[in-house]
């Protein structure tokens, strides 16, 4: 007998008609005259968040920026408006269905990811330009996609579907990269998610069939945070935004889980080709409508060989043999 979806069937009864009957009482089916980029963006967006370990923010935030001219706060806090409904249904998809993933890894991650994601709000986004933040974003996940591609043209590339046995340093080693993961997702309202992702997959040699549904979860805990962080606590959360989010739920709550599903059908080479195409467009996008004076492009190449070496680098320093492949690890572990 199959298994049902309940958590995430529970969710979706919840979330859609409270929707529904706002949108009937405010007049809020009005927004679509001005925001229906908005679903059209996160049909996409909200696939790519449940099928990679790119947040749907990947998607929006480019594309508000970009493309709509929207101030990148505004599109920073749709990506946490959206991703609080999209990603939360995927990952009930994902825990429903038990699809494999590293929840030893996600608790260590979220331990560094909220402080970083509190301190990129209050001490960081205030210091970054809008230009720059745009440029930024999609020079260090271009960055990611070179490095994954040149570690993944290894013929002897072996990889784990877990973190296996983690010392001291292992554990501080993770911590500090959610911590700087936060921060990212602090600018962008994404990137915490595919930060540890490069590093299960670049150090750990962790499957990419289990490091996105892991890097799916973590994403949900934090664009949560941010949301409410956001909402309640900065009141920064603009009108215009709450529009775009209200236009773009119903198909977030569609798309993001079923992504998550088809995903489990992938194999990992797969999954990471859908990860180099969308980086790359997603760059090549971003020059084209920027049409960046020479200094941010300069700071842009920069960012890419940069972040490759590291990432580059992440993937070469595994000391010891290498890993042989084990059991996923267990959702109760």
């Amino acid at each position: 007998m199959k298994r049902l979806p309940t958590a995430y069937l529970l969710f979706f009864a919840l979330v859609m008609p409270i929707w529904l009957i706002y949108m009937i009482t405010q007049n809020g089916f009005s927004f679509y005259n001005d925001h229906w980029a908005a679903p059209v963006t996160m049909f996409f967006g909200s696939f790519v968040a449940g099928a990679t370990s790119e947040g749907g923010g990947a998607v929006a935030f480019p594309v508000f920026t970009l493309l709509l001219k929207l101030p990148p706060p505004v599109a920073r806090n749709f990506s946490f408006a959206i991703q609080s409904i999209g990603m939360t249904s995927a990952s009930l998809l994902i825990i429903s269905l038990k699809i494999p993933v590293d929840w030893r890894a996600i608790r260590t991650v979220t331990i560094g990811g909220i402080p970083g994601l509190l301190f990129g709000a209050f001490f960081v986004v205030p210091l970054i330009s809008g230009p720059m933040t745009k440029i930024f974003f999609v020079s260090l996940w271009l960055s990611f996609a070179f490095a994954l591609y040149l570690a993944n043209r290894k013929t002897d590339r072996v990889t784990t579907n877990g973190l296996g046995p983690l010392k001291v340093v292992d554990l501080v080693r993770i911590v500090g990269f959610g911590f700087v993961g936060g921060v990212i997702t602090a600018i962008f309202g994404d990137g915490i998610n595919i930060f540890t992702f490069c590093l299960f997959t670049l150090y750990y040699s962790t499957s990419e069939k289990v490091a996105t549904p892991t890097s799916i979860i973590i994403m949900t805990i934090h664009t949560i945070v941010g949301f409410l962080l956001h909402v309640f606590v900065l009141h920064d959360f603009q009108p215009m935004t709450f529009q775009y989010w209200m236009c773009a739920i119903p198909v977030a709550i569609l798309m993001a889980p079923l992504g998550a599903y088809i995903i489990n059908f992938l194999t990992r080479e797969a999954i990471a080709k859908f990860l180099y195409i969308t980086t790359v467009v997603q760059y090549i996008g971003a020059l084209i409508a920027l049409r960046p004076p020479t200094v941010v492009v300069l700071i842009s190449f920069g960012t890419v060989v940069g972040g490759f070496l590291f990432f580059w680098w992440l993937s070469t320093i595994r000391s010891g043999p290498s890993p042989k492949p084990s059991a996923y690890v267990p959702l109760n572990s």
